[in-house]
């Protein structure tokens, strides 16, 4: 089965449900058009399909090796990069300045859902080199910026994070790193970190290291965090490479999935002689983290969007060719391919339907994160950068907890073939189980939404989202028609479902009862995704036909998946009130052996 990328519902994602050409009106993206927008779409898929969807399998089967502090990567690994280089896809939205091509951050996030989608193992070192260069972009002094900027951009050198430890992992205030100042702008790092991806290869010819560390006398906690600039190798006053830094992988981890790609665990200092410069402030680590973090939120949900569709394809193709059982009544004759089962269909629907509102919130979020820079009022602006903040966890948790579904519902159609490695299909499963754990876990998202998101503008922003939610219920029951008069309906309670946990949660927030809040934060968000699926949706069918599409029978396949969406997910947002309203009574705890017996 080969991949492909989906070019028709990528675009009808950026151009119907997400509204792109809002960003294109704006005039702030020179020579940006529909034009230029289909043809990096095609050249894209032509890469990711003929050039590294091939190496996914391999990837899989052969992954990263690691001998004497050295990372090998897969064979072919270092070829299919220079490629991407050589295509400047890691250039899309970055300043032309520093050898980008000035494009919105919504091109970027349709680029890295086709890349993995084609190659997760791959697509992991290009999306962590673009929160790094963002992270020296936002914090970097003028001499860094000269030195590693331009390099990191066009993906000539990669970037990684390295934040956690063995004892700090998602509560960061435990980190134990040092970095010692040595008097003349230099610091000694000295240290361990763990689950670095792409920490060491042989892809470039050298890597930057972003280490959170702390100084002599910082204080404790969270506050006491700097980052530093660690690159593998030194680089000399006229940009030419000196000598190696002593930052080694000392171990790669056994994992689940993502076998291609390198998690190291890097020694930092280990000889004494690790040399790295602060990257922004003393003690403001975490902020320029987050600057990475956000970036990289986003991107997470996109990939998670890739590596479902790509579940999906493969479950479709496997269902048209295997043949099982007779139509309902029939006894005798030739067994029918399993697609023609109805709970065969339901599968395939469900996961593409939930393939595709995934992907409408991640791409949703990317053009508000453009307007929320590029609007041209104020206004506009802050409305946009609201809506960015507000869509970011759902777009990370929401898209890769469906994704974990999908790929499991894609295992399901395969029955006892999906079972084993022959058929391909648990490496999708395998692969994405991560997207909901790293780059903070989704119950952290969680908690960022019913906290700074939810409670930091007083609910604000989320009352303003459900009011457009329900312009969508408005615009589907003026059609009169009998299909969409009924998921109006079902996105109109799922509205309302939402507003009263909203109202609920803020309550509990202006009665201090923080524990009910948390215990109801993770069905909040999955409930919020729900309705904000169901929302860009619906807006991207009623666009799709207000366009006049000459194809009937692509706009009656998308009416019946936002149906399927609607009867399902739509649905589902209803019950979910109970969960988020629950409180945190039964959620006290009791002694694990009473939980074990």
């Amino acid at each position: 089965m080969s991949f492909a990328t989906p070019i028709r519902d990528i675009h009808f994602a950026l151009k119907h449900m997400a509204g792109f050409e809002r960003l294109i009106a704006t005039g702030a993206y020179e020579d940006l058009s529909g034009e230029l927008l289909e043809a990096i779409v095609e050249e894209l898929a032509r890469f990711c399909d003929n050039e590294i969807a091939p190496m996914n399998w391999t990837s899989d089967q052969q992954g990263a090796t690691l001998a004497n502090g050295a990372v090998t990567p897969t064979p072919g690994m270092k070829q299919l990069h220079q490629q991407y280089v050589e295509g400047g896809w890691g250039t899309l939205s970055f300043p032309a300045s520093v050898g980008g091509q000035n494009l919105p951050t919504t091109m970027a996030v349709a680029a890295c859902e086709a890349v993995n989608a084609a190659c997760m193992s791959y697509g992991l070192c290009p999306m962590l080199t673009s929160g790094a260069t963002k992270a020296v972009m936002h914090a970097g002094s003028e001499e860094q910026k000269k030195i590693y900027l331009e390099k990191m951009v066009t993906g000539e050198w990669t970037g990684t994070m390295n934040l956690t430890e063995p004892q700090a992992g998602s509560d960061l205030s435990g980190i134990r790193t040092k970095a010692e100042p040595l008097g003349d702008g230099r610091y000694k790092i000295s240290g361990q970190k763990i689950y670095i991806t792409w920490g060491d290869h042989d892809m470039t010819e050298n890597i930057v290291h972003l280490v959170l560390a702390r100084l002599p006398n910082a204080p404790e906690g969270t506050g006491g965090i700097s980052m530093f600039l660690v690159p593998k190798f030194h680089v000399n006053a006229d940009g030419t490479l000196g000598e190696r830094n002593d930052a080694y992988a000392v171990g790669l981890e056994e994992k689940l999935g993502a076998h291609g790609s390198p998690t190291c665990v890097m020694a930092f200092g280990d000889n004494g002689n690790c040399i790295g410069t602060l990257l922004g402030e003393e003690n403001r680590g975490l902020a320029n983290m987050f600057v990475m973090m956000n970036s990289a939120r986003l991107d997470v949900g996109a990939q998670a969007v890739g590596v479902a569709e790509r579940s999906f394809q493969r479950a479709l193709a496997y269902a048209q060719e295997r043949r099982q059982g007779r139509a309902p009544g029939v006894r005798t004759g030739e067994q029918i391919p399993i697609y023609q089962h109805a709970d065969i269909r339901r599968t395939l629907f469900l996961m593409k339907a939930m393939t595709e509102a995934a992907r409408g919130i991640c791409y949703a979020n990317g053009v508000a994160h453009d307007l929320a820079i590029s609007a041209p009022d104020e206004e506009s602006r802050k409305d946009a950068k609201t809506l960015d903040a507000l869509l970011t966890p759902i777009s990370k948790a929401w898209s890769s907890d469906r994704a974990n579904e999908i790929t499991s519902m894609g295992v399901q159609v395969h029955g006892g073939m999906g079972f084993v490695e022959e058929t391909k299909a648990a490496q999708h499963m395998r692969d994405v189980r991560i997207c909901g754990i790293y780059e903070g876990t989704n119950g952290i998202q969680a908690i960022d939404l019913v906290g700074r998101k939810l409670q930091g503008d007083g609910g604000s922003g989320a009352r303003k989202f459900i009011a457009l939610a329900r312009t969508s219920v408005t615009a589907l029951e003026e059609t009169n028609d009998q299909t969409f008069l009924k998921i109006a309906s079902m996105l109109k309670n799922a509205c309302n479902a939402l507003e009263l946990s909203t109202n609920y949660l803020l309550q509990k927030a202006a009665d201090d009862q923080h524990q009910d809040i948390l215990a109801g934060a993770s069905a909040y968000l999955q409930q919020f995704g729900n309705v904000a699926g169901g929302h860009y949706f619906a807006t991207g069918v009623l666009s799709l036909m207000a366009a006049g599409d000459t194809d009937p029978q692509w706009l009656e396949s998308k009416k019946a998946l936002l149906k399927i969406y609607s009867d399902n997910i739509l649905a589902e947002a209803v019950s979910l009130g109970a969960a988020v309203r629950s409180g945190s009574d039964t959620l006290q705890p009791f002694d694990a052996s009473i939980l074990s017996s």
